[in-house]
């Protein structure tokens, strides 16, 4: 098992976790906002056991990577990914996105150089692109995204109990019971992360348009989305980006949160082995 850094072109340090066995297919995690790789835990206990060989790293300004001040935007941070995969050499890697690292994933896919990836996963997943507009009339309205911006900047430890104390997990539901450790996990992650990288990572989620990256990916990929997720709602998102994929499957889980890959681990595990088995 390996943790270690590979230092981008710009100087920016990029921590990633590199685990299991070097001759494995290797599986690449991409967390959401504002977390860290710590986010798959559940994920890579399972695939490592599995025999798959694990990468899950810090987007920049997040975790344990570099609280950068500037590159905080899908283009930079799908060029650190290439960055990670070139100094791993990875070949045939699937690729697992959640949230805005569902983002990511799509971005970085679309311009792999042919090799580098067998298959992708975007779970509760940004693409197409979240924000309203005339040509997204289904998006969130931008002052939903200001609020957000808003509250960061006035409080950030408390907004980042806000989020998985409520609509993340799902915890606002009736009789959901609720997980404290798994609320303290997520504002343990973000409060390790840059406020000037978390505070840009909001345009850089909710306003990039992914349509063309979905396009352009050749590899086979499984759109994952809960049917309450109130973070990402599957409306304006799985269900606009199953239609732009050339190999895409959708699988939806109703009454499931954003967050499901924590609360809902052994469902989703065992429909991503069976996509990587495929």
């Amino acid at each position: 098992m390996n943790e270690d850094f590979v230092t981008t072109a710009d100087g920016t340090r990029i921590f990633y976790k590199d685990w299991g066995p070097r001759d494995a297919q290797p599986i690449v995690f991409h967390h959401g906002w504002p977390l860290s790789a710590d986010d798959w835990d559940n994920q890579t206990m399972f695939f490592l056991l599995e025999g798959y060989r694990i990468i899950a790293h810090d987007r920049r300004g997040h975790g344990r990577s570099t609280q950068t001040f500037v590159g905080n935007e899908m283009d930079t941070y799908a060029a650190d990914v290439a960055a990670l995969t070139d100094h791993l050499d990875l070949k045939g890697a699937i690729h697992v996105g959640h949230s805005t690292g569902g983002g990511e994933v799509a971005r970085y896919v679309a311009r792999a150089r042919p090799g580098r990836v067998a298959k992708a996963v975007l779970v509760g997943a940004v693409p197409p692109i979240m924000v309203k507009s005339d040509d997204n009339p289904g998006g969130l309205p931008i002052e939903v995204f200001d609020g957000f911006r808003a509250a960061l900047v006035a409080n950030r430890a408390q907004f980042f109990l806000d989020v998985p104390s409520g609509p993340f997990y799902g915890f606002n539901r009736p009789g959901v019971k609720v997980d404290q450790g798994v609320i303290w996990n997520w504002w343990r992650q973000g409060m390790m992360g840059g406020a000037k990288a978390h505070y840009d990572c909001i345009k850089a989620f909710s306003e990039t348009d992914f349509s063309e990256d979905l396009k352009a990916i050749a590899v086979p990929t499984l759109v994952m989305h809960g049917e309450d997720d109130q973070i990402v709602p599957i409306a304006d998102s799985a269900l606009l980006a199953i239609k732009l994929l050339r190999h895409g499957t959708l699988k939806t889980y109703p009454g499931l949160p954003h967050g499901m890959a924590t609360t809902h681990a052994e469902t989703i595990n065992a429909d991503l082995l069976a996509f990587f088995r495929e």
